[in-house]
């Protein structure tokens, strides 16, 4: 079976006000935990926050964790950056396989819900959901990466998220991140994370520090009110 995620993509998230946002908040002294869901081969938001980081003087306190599915994306992201004392690399998906939404909820949303997943067939996006779940078996993919990172790490919770992974696991993965400092959201105006966006307007704990749904899919920042 070809897997769509042995692809090598382009940044999305690269020379925009997204990347501006993020650089900023990586250069905040009072940030030391990061964590990166859906880094990709890393020419995007995990060099974004890459280049903020190397400039901080206090780099020494500073962690990096970064989850990527693919396999070649991963190998991709390693090269780059695994020299660096700052960043850990985990080939992991995010969640566990049993969190994946259910075929009902993925059609419910896409039928209920005015979004950008709208530009593509029904049938289409199915597949992709089919696609990313037939990968993390194939593939032996070890998951509920979040948790794991939190184990290792001894990490309650960071102090800076992106959720930028898997289309169908952003509402989930907010779920295991919610209490971290700043939580960033990308494809916002999607599936992905869409509900999280709104779950985060409505969350007494948080308020919105930056969004524009004209870029791209759709971009927010929030940051924890206390």
């Amino acid at each position: 079976m070809t897997f769509s995620l042995d692809n090598l993509i382009e940044p999305e998230i690269k020379d925009d006000e997204f990347s501006a946002v993020i650089a900023q908040l990586a250069s905040e002294h009072s940030i030391k935990t990061f964590l990166e869901i859906g880094s990709s081969t890393g020419d995007g938001s995990t060099k974004a926050l890459v280049e903020s980081i190397k400039k901080r003087s206090d780099i020494n306190t500073v962690a990096l964790y970064c989850l990527e599915v693919s396999i070649p994306r991963f190998q991709q992201l390693l090269s780059k950056y695994s020299s660096l004392p700052f960043f850990f690399g985990y080939n992991m998906s995010s969640i566990s396989l049993s969190e994946f939404p259910g075929e009902d909820e993925v059609i419910a949303f896409y039928q209920l819900i005015e979004s950008n997943l709208r530009r593509y067939s029904l049938n289409d996006v199915l597949a992709w959901r089919y696609q990313d779940i037939e990968y993390l078996k194939n593939k032996k993919i070890v998951d509920d990466g979040i948790n794991a990172i939190k184990r290792l790490a001894s990490i309650k919770s960071f102090d800076f998220v992106l959720i930028d992974g898997s289309e169908f696991t952003g509402e989930r993965e907010l779920n295991q991140v919610i209490g971290s400092k700043f939580i960033a959201l990308d494809d916002v105006l999607c599936f992905k994370c869409l509900n999280a966006y709104q779950r985060l307007k409505g969350h007494a704990g948080y308020v919105l520090l930056h969004e524009n749904m004209s870029c791209r899919n759709g971009f927010a920042v929030f940051g924890r009110r206390y």
